[in-house]
């Protein structure tokens, strides 16, 4: 009973997590790997049990999607649902060890990113003379690159999307998050078809479907929270959690 509502618990908060600014997957990795799960298994079950909550937050924001730049919304999830099947299907076939390995350094990464991304796009708009301004296709590219990642782990994928739209486009986070969120969302269900099929998740229903029932509480509530934030706190809720989840997994490792 412990571990399911610890299941449950760690559903919602990374479902709320996702739809108010990303780090769900955060949650609920450490949560499944701890209830038994090994690490590729617990990775593929909580991009499984994310995917309705995603799905649930692209709901709300459906009417406040807008182009990312030039790039489509059409393009930018194209790329999303390619990038994340890919993803998965290397998390599959690749080393368990290598995921262990690169955890913590990928989560550092898009820490990074997300904290000084504003600022880099500033001193490279300084130092070129003009704004920055990524092409459709750079934007295109990155995001099936972001995607492939996504798939691969999952973890603060969001975070790398707004990180990416912030540096390349001036994408402010409050105004990226609902496409950020939609993007989640074709990524989750894009590495979820090939999970359901190739991984163990199906090996452990009731965690999974116990999770599955968190995260869509919470990334119903998390959207509807999110839409009422000021920018500079829902920046702060999401750096927060990268920072602290990204130590949680070195002292882990």
């Amino acid at each position: 009973m412990s571990e399911t509502l610890l299941v449950l618990l760690a559903g919602v908060a990374a479902g709320a997590l996702n739809a108010v600014g990303g780090g769900g997957t955060f949650v609920a990795l450490p949560a499944l790997v701890a209830v038994g799960m090994s690490p590729v298994t617990a990775n593929a079950s909580s991009t499984i049990a994310l995917v309705p909550g995603a799905v649930a937050g692209a709901w709300v924001y459906r009417r406040e999607l807008a182009p990312v730049g030039d790039t489509s919304v059409t393009a930018l999830t194209t790329a999303s649902v390619m990038g994340g099947g890919l993803g998965a299907g290397l998390l599959l076939l690749l080393p368990s060890e290598a995921f262990d390995a690169a955890v913590p350094w990928l989560l550092a990464f898009a820490t990074v990113l997300l904290a000084f991304g504003r600022r880099l796009s500033g001193a490279l708009s300084t130092t070129l003379g003009r704004p920055v301004a990524m092409s459709s296709g750079a934007v295109v590219t990155g995001q099936f690159l972001l995607a492939l990642y996504g798939g691969y782990f999952g973890g603060a994928v969001g975070i790398m999307m707004l990180a990416l739209w912030g540096i390349g486009l001036g994408v402010d986070a409050a105004a990226g998050n609902p496409m950020r969120v939609t993007q989640l969302a074709a990524v989750y269900l894009s590495a979820t078809a090939l999970f359901l099929i190739a991984s163990d998740a199906r090996s452990a229903p009731l965690v999974l479907t116990t999770m599955l029932a968190g995260a869509v509480a919470g990334g119903f509530g998390g959207a509807h929270l999110a839409r009422r934030l000021p920018a500079r706190l829902l920046r702060s809720i999401v750096l927060t959690t990268a920072v602290t989840m990204t130590v949680l997994y070195f002292v882990r490792n």
